[in-house]
């Protein structure tokens, strides 16, 4: 990636500004021709629109980046929209998109810690870091990161894919679920696919990461052996699970997931 990500925000500079602006979940991009755009400094200079609460994010190449919101009040018209994050995967390119959910991650946090969890007093940026602190208590509170498993999970020549409830779409993806206090990443991928589906695991190893700005979760890949057990949903979290082939794959997560690379790795594993 050609972004660096960055604490302190520029001074005295004159570099052109990319502007990272949510509304919750919702990112405000201009939409031309069935592609969407993120939003520079003279574009909203020109439309009267301004930025509030600005957080500085980093740089992609000459230009500094930034999260942001909008005034309650404020309006915004064609070309612009608000647009669900999700929806933005495949639209926007991989770095602006990741880029984009490092600020809806801090975008969030920063809304969630306006004031001190521990005295109810109002937080103010600490100066030398990325953290909230409490000027009446002392209390820090940093970036929250969520950490979560994401597994693939293989039976001889075959790959356990199930849907779950929140999915947006009708496809399949591998199994995941997030780290209880005390976990260690192992026992979290034994306890969730028990829970889920019923069945154990062995040989457990370690695929890669990626973090997934939903709002803040750290997804910690992994691949496991079946060991043991027939498939029985939880019916909780999901509607059904079931064991495919490389060549009988349902509808599977978008390319920029790391559930997706699990399973092209399958795929590829098996060709």
């Amino acid at each position: 990636m050609d972004f660096v990500p960055a604490f302190s925000a520029p001074v005295g500079e004159d570099r052109p500004i990319l502007w990272f602006i949510f509304e919750k979940n919702k990112l405000l991009v201009i939409r031309d021709n069935g592609t969407c755009a993120i939003p520079d400094a003279e574009d909203l200079a020109a439309r009267g629109i301004t930025p509030i609460r600005r957080i500085f994010l980093g740089f992609l190449e000459e230009k500094a980046c930034y999260a942001a919101e909008l005034d309650a009040d404020a309006t915004v018209a064609e070309p612009y929209a608000w647009v669900n994050l999700h929806a933005l995967m495949s639209t926007i390119g991989d770095e602006l998109f990741w880029i984009a959910g490092r600020a809806n991650h801090l975008m969030d946090w920063d809304r969630s810690h306006r004031f001190c969890g521990r005295c109810s007093q109002p937080t103010e940026d600490k100066p030398d870091e990325r953290a909230k602190v409490c000027p009446s208590c002392g209390l820090v509170n940093y970036p929250r990161l969520s950490p979560a498993v994401i597994v693939a999970i293989l039976k001889d020549d075959q790959i356990l894919l199930a849907r779950n409830k929140r999915f947006r779409g009708p496809f399949y993806s591998v199994l995941a679920g997030f780290v209880e206090p005390g976990e260690t990443l192992e026992q979290c991928v034994h306890r969730e696919i028990r829970e889920e589906v019923s069945i154990e695991v062995k040989n457990i190893r370690y695929f890669g990461s990626q973090p997934w700005p939903f709002p803040n979760s750290l997804m910690v890949g992994f691949v496991a052996d079946y060991a043991a057990g027939q498939v029985q949903v939880d019916n909780a979290e999901l509607m059904e699970a079931h064991w495919f082939s490389a060549h009988t794959l349902p509808k599977i997560p978008p390319r920029i997931s790391i559930a997706r690379q699990l399973i092209e790795w399958f795929v590829e594993k098996q060709s």
